[in-house]
């Protein structure tokens, strides 16, 4: 990997700023450490791959239930859109959540794999986006 260090970095800040933003993450190492400096969008591209899938399932009075895969997250409404946009408030309530007590929810080794999902809400920020990357597949009631 090539990695610069963090003297150079701090003397060459703007520099290196410009550069994983502009051209290509930056690498750089401080004693042990290894870090990478990149710009958001670089970070949403990455995370492209991790989609959001939840079962639907059209319940007895007609409203229907998600019931997210990747994270235990379970919303009712009147119609899929509405559960929808109720599943990915609450997805984005999870993720500001879990990054608060990042230290905390990353090490525990059910929800590490969370992490990946975690990022791409906080990335995205919006629950009408996020709502619109569910990918609804019909479950058994």
């Amino acid at each position: 990997m090539i990695t610069m260090n963090a003297t150079d970095v701090r003397r060459d800040w703007s520099l290196v700023i410009d550069n994983a933003v502009r051209e290509k993450p930056q690498f750089f190492k401080r004693t042990r450490d290894y870090m990478m400096l990149s710009d958001i969008n670089f970070l949403e591209d990455l995370l492209a791959a991790y989609k959001f899938t939840a079962e639907k399932i059209v319940e007895d009075d007609g409203s229907v239930t998600l019931s997210l895969n990747e994270i235990d997250l379970v919303e009712n409404a009147d119609s899929e859109n509405e559960a929808k946009l109720k599943l990915a408030e609450s997805i984005l309530e999870y993720a500001q959540d879990y990054y608060k007590e990042f230290n905390y929810w990353s090490s525990s080794p059910n929800r590490k794999v969370h992490i990946p999902y975690v990022f791409k809400a906080l990335v995205l920020e919006d629950i009408n986006k996020i709502g619109d990357l569910i990918e609804c597949r019909n479950g058994k009631n």
